[in-house]
C-alpha cells in the first residue's frame, strides 16, 4: 500500500521544464538599449568622478579643504566625486580642477572636426 502511495505523489508532481541557457533567456528578453546607454553613461560618470578624487587624496587634500579652495561648500565637492559630473555647471568642474593645480581642456567634436575652446 505505501508503495502505491509513493507511486501515486511522484506521477502528480509538475515536471520540471529544461533550464534555459542564457541566449534563450537573451532572445525571449532583449535588453532596452536606451537602458542600457542610459546606465553605461552612469557608469562612465562615476568612473570620472572616481578618478578626480583620486587625484585629490593623492594630494592629500580632503573635501572640505579643497571646497574652500574651490569657494563653494564640501557637498559641492561631494557630489562632483559620487558621479553628478553631467550636473555641474562648466564653471564648477574648472574650479575643482584648478584647485588641484591642472586646468581644463573644452573641446567641440563636430565628427570630421574638433575645435579646442578653452
Amino acid at each position: 500500500m505505501a508503495a502505491q502511495r509513493t507511486q501515486l505523489v511522484k506521477a502528480s508532481e509538475p515536471e520540471t521544464p529544461p533550464a534555459k541557457t542564457w541566449r534563450d533567456v537573451r532572445t525571449a528578453r532583449p535588453p532596452r538599449e536606451d537602458r542600457v546607454a542610459e546606465h553605461r553613461a552612469r557608469m562612465d560618470a562615476e568612473v570620472r568622478a572616481h578618478r578626480l578624487r583620486e587625484v585629490r587624496e593623492e594630494q592629500g587634500l580632503t573635501q572640505v579643504e579643497l571646497a574652500e579652495r574651490m569657494h563653494v561648500k564640501q557637498p559641492t565637492v561631494s557630489q562632483l566625486e559620487s558621479g553628478e559630473i553631467d550636473r555641474a555647471g562648466l564653471s564648477t568642474i574648472k574650479a575643482y580642477v584648478e584647485a588641484l593645480g591642472g586646468t581644463v581642456e573644452l573641446v567641440a567634436d563636430f565628427g570630421d572636426r574638433r575645435l579646442i575652446l578653452g
